[in-house]
């Protein structure tokens, strides 16, 4: 069994149906549908909008009404075979009397996996694997957070030429430029956790708020959450009012993890001090690396990590770069690298 070039454009367009601007990130994965007639016509579009609203599939099918028997599905993601706050998607098509299903991804999810053979079953022709690589860089986060069974992680900081993240008397501000801040705030709304630890907490006290470029609050924030054992002033900025905030009593980054998917958050920015930081690295919990590069030296002052007990150069940890980017339009010259753990 094949696909057809109808098929394949109307994939093309199930994916960007399914990255329409504004859906949420999570917890849920993005996904797009379309509905082909024999003739390789579009019958009908869908795309899933948010936890609590019609999967994509229900949604192209509502559109079709009748017209959906007899139709092509095309899907992002294989239909769900599961009732939550939704119905089954695979017996929805299959009440609707779709002849084909043709999708990109299947469901790591356990819960919500078997689509494709309740459909087969059906008497169903389904295609599987359509345009994958495309599907799964659309819900990476989401599909890493399910295969593993927890957030994924990325570590950002910033640091001068020669490695330091503050000077000798502990002051970090800006170690970044304007630029890279603003563009911090960017990376910062496609997560749903800001992490830190207590201790940032206490002599930084930070927001950790995401704010647009003039400096205003976005609608929707990530959860704050701070790590670590430690009492803190009720009066810091992370227990305001303008986000939710958590405080999570262990030093444990697994433990943590283990919590935060829980509480089905499925990506967390750990932009804490360089103990936190170093406990994730040694942990192996790290999953991606920005850092922010400024063309200053300070000669002496705090490191943007903390010892992760390498004594000689054959053991350094060398991430992949996966990109480097001079900030636009930043008189500072600040440079944005972003990596990967491990080798080629």
């Amino acid at each position: 069994m094949s696909t057809t070039a109808a098929e394949q454009a109307a994939m093309r367009r199930a994916l960007e149906l399914a990255a329409t601007p504004g859906v949420p990130l999570g917890p849920n994965p993005r996904v797009g549908c379309v509905l082909l007639a024999d003739d390789g016509s579009t019958v009908a579009e869908g795309f899933h909008r948010g936890a609590g609203t019609p999967h994509a599939e229900a949604d192209a099918l509502a559109t079709a009404g009748d017209r959906a028997r007899g139709t092509t599905a095309v899907v992002t993601l294989e239909p769900c075979n599961h009732t939550g706050r939704t119905a089954p998607c695979a017996q929805a098509l299959v009440a609707a009397g779709v002849r084909r299903v043709v999708f990109a991804q299947s469901d790591p999810n356990p819960a919500a996996a078997g689509g494709a053979d309740t459909l087969r079953a059906a008497g169903i022709e389904v295609e599987a694997g359509v345009l994958v690589d495309d599907a799964r860089t659309l819900n990476r986060v989401w599909t890493f957070a399910v295969e593993h069974g927890r957030p994924f992680v990325t570590w950002k900081f910033a640091t001068t030429l020669d490695g330091r993240s503050a000077a000798a008397d502990g002051t970090s501000r800006w170690v970044s430029s304007l630029a890279a801040r603003r563009d911090t705030h960017r990376l910062r709304a496609l997560c749903d956790v800001m992490l830190v630890g207590t201790n940032t907490v206490a002599v930084d006290d930070p927001l950790l708020t995401v704010r647009d470029d003039h400096d205003q609050p976005l609608a929707t924030q990530p959860l704050r959450v701070v790590m670590g054992e430690r009492d803190l002033d009720p009066g810091r900025r992370i227990f305001n009012a303008d986000a939710e905030s958590l405080h999570l009593r262990t030093r444990d980054p697994k433990e943590a993890l283990t919590q935060l998917y829980a509480r089905d958050r499925q990506h967390v920015f750990l932009e804490g001090g360089p103990t936190l930081a170093a406990a994730f690295v040694q942990a192996g919990l790290v999953d991606e690396i920005v850092v922010y590069v400024a063309p200053m030296i300070l000669g002496a002052g705090r490191s943007a990590v903390a010892d992760l007990g390498i004594t000689t150069i054959a053991d350094a940890l060398r991430p992949r770069i996966t990109d480097i980017t001079v900030l636009a339009g930043d008189p500072d010259g600040n440079v944005r690298f972003t990596l990967a753990p491990g080798e080629d």
